[in-house]
């Protein structure tokens, strides 16, 4: 469910309108009410003895006030029934609460016993009502507390959403036959359930979502997802692409098999025959290409333009940075160049007469390829004739982006689409989010790649280690550090990149040592860069902007500064830019203390592993399907309820009822696509 981001309100500072902070936690039409289920449930269809309390459990009893006593800053109260008392105190509190706790009063607490001062138990602001003497007043259901926004009370939102319950059609589109067969109930009596469960109900199924109600939920909201996913394939098999096949006298592709200077993988063969036989065809094609750091996605993204190029279209390239942008341009123009095909390089930093130069090359047809970052889905940009966009780190753009580009259509014709991804994609996620992709992994090394042994230590080892680096550079080697800030914040207590390398200047004199971050000029940074590739520079300290994109075989060390900082994808890119040549390589991940539980999780998973995708679900694990697929930006319908690590077979189980569902009876599967996801399908073409 969307969180808000909570801001102190200044004194006297205007709450936004109700409608403002009730879309920021995803309540706008009656639908979303019906799904805001609620985070807890309190049971108060029962009084419980004062002497049957137990300290830690919520529980509610009824009792006469038997003493209370008001200072400025606190209220207590007795509160006793025919099995003992039970202390009531109040830290701040309203003229209205002493009310209700004067001596002689009954009232009805709800609240959460401890063990007070006097080893007495005792409830801190418990809820507290008027009491009369009979019991047949108490309610037949749990209790729901929701998740609330800024100035939006729990009675409101009950009502609300009783109304909404009411209200909105919930008309059960889910075959009776399958209900049945799986033993659930319907929408309406699993909803009315999860929001009022009655009175006996299990708390540990409902906290658990294991209990019917929510199977039920469950199945319907990956059914939705699974339906829209396959309806949007479906979808674009209707649309018609330019024809990419093997001409008869095409040179160009196989050419440039001859010309690298290596041997395709068999990893890279396969998928490159994958992707080959999809441009094939007169729809376009929708493949993610994901293959772990250093795999040789690029080859694959070379390999499809020149297929592209030689069919008598233009292919572009768009990178999420300017420095991987760069890379892919000047590394395929190596390989393309000496081949005859003109290419463009487009980037938001370039002069106006260079760009005005590209955009002319591109409009005209000139350029065969564009490559760029986003500058290339720009308005100014416009394709001669566009056959294959590709789409490098896919999971950085959103999905505007990636659909601007794909639209960028030749002659009437949809573009194909290919994205590269060098964070792999755990078997769930792909089939759950990944539904109307095809997808293809390169699960092979080129040759030659050294493994790289992993270490942890602390932050107050780093002068040790700054001397380490001096011996390795002395044996003529490169090294990388990493960290993650170029400025000075006392809040996070990080080491800012700058001084970072100011230290190491001056603790090795005898070492060349550069700086590189995201503030730097482009051209700056460009000289940096190129006088590390060079050699020229032995010791790089740089921001993450070294995460993907650079290729220096002589760098065989890694230090990653506040590792703990890091995400694990994020760890994997980075130490992936070492073991790139003949050379034994190390990566240090430096921590600094005390290092939390997760932290050290994450830590010990990259010391532990290099396998990507064992690194992928692990991230997964502790960073959720929405930031790892950068599906928050994308508008992918995320799951609410449902979960990929608990829901496996629930997930298997919406596979193969959606394909038969929409088989048998489209109409309606639609519709329960659209009850779910409503407004979302077409970014799904993305």
């Amino acid at each position: 469910m969307p969180i808000s981001t909570f801001r102190p309100r200044k004194k006297g500072e205007k709450l936004p309108p109700l409608k403002e902070r009730l879309a920021r936690i995803g309540l706008v039409n009656d639908w979303d009410y019906v799904l805001h289920l609620p985070l807890r449930y309190e049971d108060e269809t029962a009084i419980t003895p004062i002497a049957d309390l137990v300290s830690g459990s919520p529980a509610q009893i009824e009792g006469v006030v038997i003493d209370e006593r008001v200072s400025p800053r606190s209220l207590t109260a007795v509160v006793e029934d025919n099995t003992g008392v039970l202390q009531v105190r109040l830290i701040h509190f309203f003229p209205s609460q002493a009310q209700q706790l004067r001596v002689g009063a009954r009232v009805r607490l709800y609240g959460e016993p401890r063990s007070g001062w006097n080893q007495t138990l005792e409830m801190v602001h418990p809820r507290i009502k008027r009491a009369v003497e009979r019991t047949d007043d108490l309610p037949t259901t749990l209790t729901p507390v929701y998740p609330a926004g800024e100035g939006i009370t729990q009675p409101w939102l009950r009502k609300r959403i009783a109304r909404a319950l009411l209200d909105v059609d919930l008309t059960d589109l889910l075959p009776e036959s399958i209900r049945t067969k799986l033993r659930l109930p319907p929408l309406r009596d699993a909803l009315q359930y999860l929001h009022h469960p009655p009175r006996g109900a299990t708390l540990a199924d409902l906290d658990t979502h294991s209990c019917p109600a929510w199977q039920r939920l469950k199945l319907d909201e990956l059914l939705a997802q699974q339906i829209t996913l396959r309806h949007s394939r479906v979808l674009r098999g209707k649309s018609v692409a330019p024809v990419l096949a093997e001409p008869k006298s095409g040179r160009i592709t196989p050419d440039l098999i001859r010309g690298l200077p290596f041997r395709l993988t068999g990893a890279q063969a396969r998928v490159w025959k994958e992707v080959g036989a999809d441009l094939a065809l007169p729809h376009p094609m929708n493949r993610l290409v994901q293959g772990d750091v250093g795999s040789g996605k690029t080859v694959i993204a070379a390999l499809a333009a020149c297929r592209a190029i030689e069919c008598g279209y233009q292919a572009a390239i768009m990178a999420p940075t300017e420095i991987l942008a760069e890379q892919h341009f000047r590394g395929i123009s190596q390989w393309l160049e000496p081949l005859g095909i003109r290419i463009a390089f487009l980037t938001g930093h370039q002069k106006a007469s260079e760009r005005r130069a590209m955009l002319e090359d591109i409009a005209s047809g000139r350029a065969q390829l564009a490559v760029g970052t986003h500058a290339l889905i720009q308005d100014a940009v416009s394709f001669h004739k566009l056959g294959l966009a590709i789409i490098d780190e896919q999971h950085r753009f959103g999905v505007s982006q990636r659909l601007a580009l794909r639209t960028a259509a030749a002659d009437g014709l949809t573009p194909h689409l290919l994205m590269l991804s060098a964070t792999p994609i755990p078997r769930t996620l792909a089939m759950s989010y990944l539904a109307d992709f095809d997808v293809s992994v390169i699960d092979e090394l080129p040759p030659g790649r050294q493994p790289v042994s992993t270490r942890i230590m602390p932050i107050s080892r780093k002068p040790a280690l700054i001397e380490g680096i001096g011996r390795e550079v002395s044996r003529g080697h490169q090294a990388y550090w990493v960290c993650p800030l170029i400025e000075e914040n006392e809040e996070l207590d990080l080491t800012a990149a700058k001084e970072t390398f100011e230290e190491i200047k001056s603790a090795l004199p005898g070492v060349t040592v550069g700086l590189v971050h995201g503030e730097l000029p482009q051209q700056e940074k460009d000289a940096v860069m190129q006088a590390f590739k060079a050699g020229e520079i032995s010791l790089l300290v740089a921001t993450t902007v070294i995460e993907v994109g650079v290729d220096v075989p002589n760098a065989s060390t890694m230090v990653i500064e506040h590792a703990e900082r890091f995400g694990l994808a994020q760890l994997h890119q980075l130490r992936g830019r070492i073991g790139r040549g003949s050379l034994k390589s190390w990566c240090i991940l430096l921590y600094g203390e005390p290092l939390s539980e997760n932290g050290k999780a994450r830590l010990q998973v990259i010391r532990n592993t290099t396998d990507g995708f064992e690194i992928a679900r692990k991230d997964l694990e502790l960073r959720g399907p929405g930031e790892f697929l950068g599906a928050r930006q994308s508008g992918v319908p995320m799951l609410r309820f449902a979960s990929l690590e608990e829901d496996g077979e629930l997930l298997d189980m919406a596979r193969e009822l959606g394909d038969e569902w929409l088989k048998n009876d489209p109409d309606t599967a639609l519709r329960h696509a659209k009850r779910w996801f409503a407004g979302r399908e077409g970014f799904l073409e993305a």
